[in-house]
């Protein structure tokens, strides 16, 4: 069972003010600040530091934090495991939506013949959204394309793919595009904030002192489908996973645009809590998926 000073320091972290987290508690300001100087004394460190009159994680506060919501998450899937003690535990994971939308039919479909008594709880969101949840202890491992902090999570590469740029067979360019630079004069159809899609090609533009504010029209859309039809019906030009379009593709509704110095490719990893002890239930998880995916 967490202790309850360990709750209050989880929401100051995750508050970043003493007095919003003593709200979110329900407890007073004196209380909380009580709390955080028992467990400063406890670990003989100091957890928090302000610059200026913003409240920041100290490198101790950091690793305390990061082992706090692991054991929280632990904790949780204990409670969920009891109250489940005479029935096979459910899977509760995440996914991103290119791995949800291009991936999981067929990897669930062939899961299912395996294991056709298996209980699961899949959830699509972005990347950032998708880490909340495993760090709230609300799905046990997700399935990601975007990044994350290896410091924070254990990771298995699920596989690495092609990250290109697509348009409509019949659209017309506002000059030859050559780069990516040749693009900004046409609009750019873009995954929402958060997304793994989205970062990394802000990171690719960051690495050319560029940025996706280059582009004269953009287009934010979080449906991933959305932006298929969109780039299918002429109205922007997008950069996704090939694997997202690999039938679009096929069936010449969309094209690639053969850029000059444009080869990205990521990972798809398979993540969970660093340092949970299902480590290995999450690792033989990996190879059931793994054997029943592409």
């Amino acid at each position: 069972m967490l202790d309850f000073r360990m709750e209050t320091f989880l929401t100051v972290c995750q508050c970043m003010n003493f007095t919003r987290a003593s709200e979110k508690l329900n407890i007073t300001q004196p209380a909380v600040s009580q709390h955080i100087r028992f467990l400063e004394k406890h670990y003989n460190t100091k957890l928090f530091r302000y610059e200026g009159k913003k409240l920041k994680l100290t490198g101790a506060g950091e690793i305390l934090r990061n082992a706090s919501l692991t054991m929280k998450h632990d904790e949780l899937s204990i409670q969920d495991e009891m109250l489940k003690a005479d029935d096979e535990k459910e899977l509760r994971f995440g996914a991103t939506r290119t791995v949800g939308d291009a991936l999981m039919g067929q990897i669930l479909e062939e899961y299912l013949r395996k294991y056709p008594e298996a209980k699961i709880h899949m959830e699509v969101d972005n990347t950032r959204d998708l880490l909340q949840r495993l760090d709230q202890g609300e799905i046990d491992f997700a399935l990601v394309e975007g990044f994350f902090k290896k410091s924070e999570y254990e990771s298995q590469v699920y596989s690495v793919e092609n990250y290109i740029a697509v348009c409509s067979p019949d659209y017309q360019f506002s000059e030859d595009p050559v780069s990516v630079e040749n693009l900004f004069r046409d609009r750019l159809l873009l995954r929402e904030s958060g997304s793994g899609t989205r970062e990394v090609l802000e990171r690719y533009l960051n690495s050319k002192n560029l940025s996706t504010e280059d582009f004269r029209k953009v287009m934010e859309v979080g449906s991933l489908q959305t932006i298929k039809e969109l780039t299918k019906a002429g109205c922007g030009i997008t950069f996704l996973y090939e694997v997202a379009v690999r039938r679009e593709l096929a069936e010449g509704v969309l094209k690639r645009i053969p850029l000059r110095d444009f080869h990205i490719s990521h990972e798809f990893a398979f993540i969970w809590r660093r340092g949970s002890i299902y480590a290995d239930r999450y690792r033989e998880l990996f190879r059931r998926f793994s054997s029943a995916g592409i």
